[in-house]
């Protein structure tokens, strides 16, 4: 089955890559278009050896397209997801806007796949990249033992506030590297390079940021879960691509590291790197270009009765953000969950 696609948001970082999963998955569209803001209407844009025109994100742009994998900030997409979903297509939505209504799936297809089945506003929502890798590595292991609880600090990539972000921490390293005055920061809450910066989104609830809010929702949301308690620490680390996480876990059942390696190894989208003597350890830098979600540090919390600690790391461009988004509508296409044309 072969369907109608439109890229929204196709010059962003994200929808850059988004461009690149579809060529590297073989999405099977039939045809395909690619809109943008207008700063960037009417330039061309190369897809599979084809150049195409970037086109106005507008009502008519949307007649007859089946799928829209749209990546734009969440005051856009407000207005344009309802507008595509109107027209009769299927939004698969990265940005903030839609993830906690309750009328809008939340979905990782290695986790909740079957959340498709109902999308009542003809839009779907792509969690938040830090969530996304979490709960590829939770899920198996949730099945397992049941999760009581989660601790998790993250160690997140400056591409994930942006093209801009990883922009400046580039000219900062390069400052620190010839010994001269770094530039003032822009964009991050702090300087980047040589640090680490706990505090690089808006506070939300109760002191917490609202990354690690999202977190705490999103994860009770995609897990189906509302008894999973989650405790998040985010923070932004001087790294390009790749968002690591420190995660520890109680459990309401025995497990122990043998039986959470042989769970993960089976599980879908998981790559288990646990071998320490031979540094075979998750690291952002190998990460980086890949879709899966990697595990590795397997080792038991002495602390409580049932309890582990992992290290999982993932791209966030691809698997935090575009790759699960193709994923997304690969399992619309497989499944037949689209509208027709």
């Amino acid at each position: 089955m072969s369907v109608s696609v439109a890229v929204v948001g196709a010059t962003g970082a994200v929808g850059e890559i988004m461009r690149q999963v579809l060529v590297e998955h073989n999405f099977p569209f039939s045809s395909i278009k690619f809109l943008a803001s207008e700063r960037s209407v009417g330039k061309s844009i190369e897809f599979k050896g084809k150049k195409y025109t970037i086109e106005p994100i507008r009502p008519e742009a949307f007649a007859g397209v089946q799928i829209v994998l749209s990546s734009t900030p969440a005051a856009v997409s407000r207005e344009t997801s309802p507008m595509a979903a109107k027209a009769g297509a299927i939004v698969i939505d990265n940005s903030s806007a839609w993830r906690m209504d309750p009328d809008v799936p939340l979905v990782v297809p290695e986790v909740n796949a079957d959340a498709l089945r109902k999308i009542p506003k003809g839009i779907v929502a792509n969690p938040n990249c830090s969530t996304i890798q979490m709960v590829v590595a939770l899920k198996p292991l949730h099945d397992l033992a049941r999760i009581k609880r989660v601790v998790v600090s993250t160690y997140q990539a400056s591409s994930g506030k942006g093209a801009k972000a990883t922009a400046e921490l580039d000219v900062q390293i390069q400052s620190l590297g010839r010994s001269q005055r770094v530039p003032p920061v822009t964009v991050h809450a702090a300087q980047l390079a040589g640090n680490v910066l706990p505090h690089d989104w808006k506070l939300g609830e109760d002191g917490y940021s609202e990354e690690e809010i999202k977190m705490i929702k999103e994860t009770k949301k995609i897990m189906g879960d509302d008894t999973i308690q989650v405790s998040p620490t985010t923070v932004r680390v001087p790294v390009r691509i790749g968002h690591s996480e420190a995660i520890n876990l109680e459990f309401e059942r025995p497990i122990t590291p043998e039986q959470a390696r042989e769970a993960l190894r089976k599980a879908p989208g998981v790559i288990v790197l646990d071998d320490y003597a031979k540094g075979e350890v998750p690291l952002a830098l190998n990460c980086e270009g890949r879709d899966e979600t990697f595990v590795g540090r397997i080792r038991r919390d002495p602390t409580v009765p049932h309890g582990l600690n992992l290290w999982v790391v993932a791209d966030n461009l691809r698997k935090g953000a575009a790759t699960n988004a193709v994923q997304i509508a690969e399992v619309l296409v497989a499944r037949g969950w689209l509208p027709r044309k």
